[in-house]
């Protein structure tokens, strides 16, 4: 259902950024899951570039059963920009959940007009992917925007809605990214660099997924899948607790 939402990124990335591979760590790189009648893969693709320091995402393919598109953009660290945040899930074609949002690294106001103040005009647009959900996981108003796209949908929503939505808000992102200064204060850059860090932990802690990828591929491969490639600044709990 999201390969079409897979080719765009990736074909944008290539043609807007000089790319090198970022390397994932043994055995995360992709997997297969023989449990089960329905057998699920999965497959992960990283880069980076002068401006973007880890551009991540992931696909897994269930049939009918899961389809499952992830995607976390980081600007590089002397960049204040919001992260780029996609998260499409589909349980069959009744039960389809969708996330894209440019994520916040801080709350103040002047941080909020500058980058996310842009993103509502977009957001407008697609009223009807902006639902309100209650977030069962996470904190709404922390590493979220106002203009969150966070809807329960359809696939022909996904092909008729999603998709165009999804085509002005990496556009966006990328005009976003274009604009902004770098940033050459070190006191900035270590801040920018701790917020980071905390998205990753507060992330990791949190991730819903973790359960899917431990029913497919079992609980120390999502272990590690979670801490070594999705959020590999956030220290596993149990070190997180020693410290």
């Amino acid at each position: 259902m999201f390969a079409p939402f897979k080719d765009y990124l990736e074909t944008e990335l290539f043609k807007n950024f000089d790319l090198q591979k970022r390397p994932i760590p043994e055995g995360l790189e992709s997997n297969v899951s023989e449990r089960g009648k329905n057998k699920a893969s999965i497959q992960s693709w990283c880069y980076q570039s002068p401006q973007l320091r880890k551009i991540r995402y992931t696909y897994i393919d269930a049939g009918e059963t899961a389809q499952v598109f992830n995607s976390v953009i980081y600007p590089s660290h002397n960049y204040d920009i919001p992260f780029l945040g996609i998260d499409f899930l589909s349980f069959g074609k009744k039960k389809i959940l969708v996330v894209l949002d440019f994520q916040p690294l801080f709350q103040d106001s002047a941080y909020q007009e500058k980058y996310i103040e842009p993103v509502k005009a977009v957001h407008d647009k697609y009223s009807e992917l902006a639902q309100n959900l209650e977030m069962k996981f996470y904190d709404a108003n922390q590493y979220f925007s106002k203009y969150l796209l966070f809807a329960k949908t359809d696939p022909d929503t996904v092909i008729n809605k999603l998709f165009p939505a999804y085509k002005e808000y990496i556009q966006l992102y990328w005009e976003t990214l274009a604009k902004a200064e770098p940033i050459e204060d070190q006191q900035k850059i270590e801040r920018i660099i701790t917020a980071q860090k905390d998205y990753d932990q507060y992330s990791a802690e949190r991730d819903p997924a973790h359960g899917l990828f431990s029913s497919y591929f079992g609980t120390e491969w999502a272990d590690r899948f979670l801490y070594e490639f999705l959020f590999e600044d956030a220290s596993p709990l149990a070190v997180a607790s020693q410290k």
